[in-house]
């Protein structure tokens, strides 16, 4: 699976911006589809995650609220809405795909994500 991330850019607290994640290869319907990001300095954290058939979402509790995650599976287009964004939202983000159909417990796990998408960076500054 070859993941391909855009739509980051400089935007203003509260502010939108909205994410695209192209997938390209082989993809299961299971198997669930995540965002997540790495500020400066910190380590990479989950922000949300959905399967391709559909299903629960699932998200961080920082974003939860103000962020949404959708798919296309016949584009094979992952979407990350990020509305009302703060400068603690300033990031990295990565699209990912996961090597598995994975359970709750294991979602937000980046461990259990096999593919990774280059990273679009979004900062959020005044």
């Amino acid at each position: 699976v070859q993941l391909q991330a855009s739509g980051g850019g400089l935007v203003q607290p509260g502010g939108s911006l909205r994410l695209s994640c192209a997938a390209s290869g082989r993809t299961f319907r299971d198997y669930p589809m995540g965002w997540f990001r790495q500020a400066p300095g910190k380590e990479r954290e989950f922000v949300a995650a959905i399967r391709w058939s559909g299903g629960t979402i699932y998200y961080a509790n920082s974003v939860k609220g103000r962020f949404t995650i959708s798919r296309d599976y016949a584009k094979k287009m992952v979407y990350l809405q990020m509305n009302s964004l703060k400068q603690e939202d300033t990031a990295v983000y990565y699209c990912a795909a996961a090597s598995g159909a994975l359970i709750q417990s294991t979602i937000r796990q980046q461990e259990y994500y096999g593919y990774w998408g280059q990273g679009t960076l979004v900062t959020v500054s005044s």
